[in-house]
């Protein structure tokens, strides 16, 4: 049994990582070439006809190669086959910078089994970089291992944070900036292209940290494993469990998150909770 389940491992992860170099190529032969629409009700979140023609790429690719799975991918909605296996896809995650011609944007695909990833992978198109991870396996970038940051002071790293505005509600985003301040103060830098870019150099080792108070399923679950088997530690905003569970219904559900090397993540929370 242990062979046959290391072996499916072997296959979801070549799996994904196959897809996401056909869908890489087909968001750089549109990069640059392309312009979004906002999305009705919320002036954050565009949309391009590359979301679209990636999203349908990945999904039909998954139909045929796993019809018994579930999928939920961003734009495409919900295929809820009642397996205990679901595909979480973001075709383009960071279209606001894609459509805009700028290179930090990322493709993600990740696995759930019962509310647990178990693999994923996320593609840099722009940078030519593929990252992918399995349970137990470790992560990668181009097949070379990767790891967290090993530094072990919170004010000599860089740190990432995504921030969408609210403008139906002015003052979440002014007490959010409150803490985020505090979080400024305790890192050596401030990043943010809010998209996967920054948890992708969480993985690589480039960044410490990288944090987020607004996103959803499927902008979390792809990173998750790539994170966690790079040696980092993943949980929302304020040091929780992520959870997934029947990831199915949880479509119109907020997420937090954050994703650190572990010794940072500590350092984090203290600041977090001091507040």
């Amino acid at each position: 049994m242990f062979f046959w389940y290391h072996y499916g491992m072997k296959d979801y992860r070549a799996f994904i990582e196959n897809l996401l170099k056909e869908a890489s190529a087909v968001a750089m032969h549109n990069f640059g070439k392309v312009s979004g629409v906002i999305k009705p009700g919320d002036n954050n979140q565009v949309l391009t006809e590359t979301d679209i023609e990636i999203g349908n790429l990945i999904v039909n690719r998954v139909k045929v190669e796993y019809p018994d799975h579930n999928i939920i991918d961003e734009e495409a909605g919900v295929i809820d086959r009642r397996s205990a296996y679901t595909w979480v896809v973001d075709p383009i995650d960071g279209t606001s910078n894609f459509a805009s011609g700028i290179p930090m944007f990322g493709i993600m695909i990740g696995l759930l089994e019962d509310g647990t990833p178990i693999a994923g992978g996320i593609a840099l198109p722009a940078f030519g970089e593929i990252y992918s991870a399995a349970k137990g396996q470790g992560a990668t970038c181009n097949g070379e291992k990767v790891f967290v940051t090993k530094e072990e002071q919170l004010l000599n790293s860089l740190a990432a944070y995504g921030i969408d505005g609210h403008q139906e509600n002015p003052v979440v985003t002014r007490d959010e900036t409150a803490l985020l301040g505090d979080i400024i103060l305790g890192v050596r830098n401030l990043r943010s292209s809010n998209s996967v870019f920054d948890q992708a150099m969480v993985a690589k080792g480039k960044y410490g940290t990288a944090l987020n108070r607004t996103s959803k399923i499927w902008d979390n679950v792809a990173q998750h494993i790539v994170v966690v088997e790079a040696g980092g530690i993943y949980t929302d905003f304020f040091g929780e469990p992520m959870d997934y569970s029947d990831p199915v219904s949880k479509t119109d559900a907020n997420f937090t998150m954050c994703a650190a090397a572990p010794v940072l993540h500590g350092q984090l929370m203290q600041i977090i909770h001091a507040r």
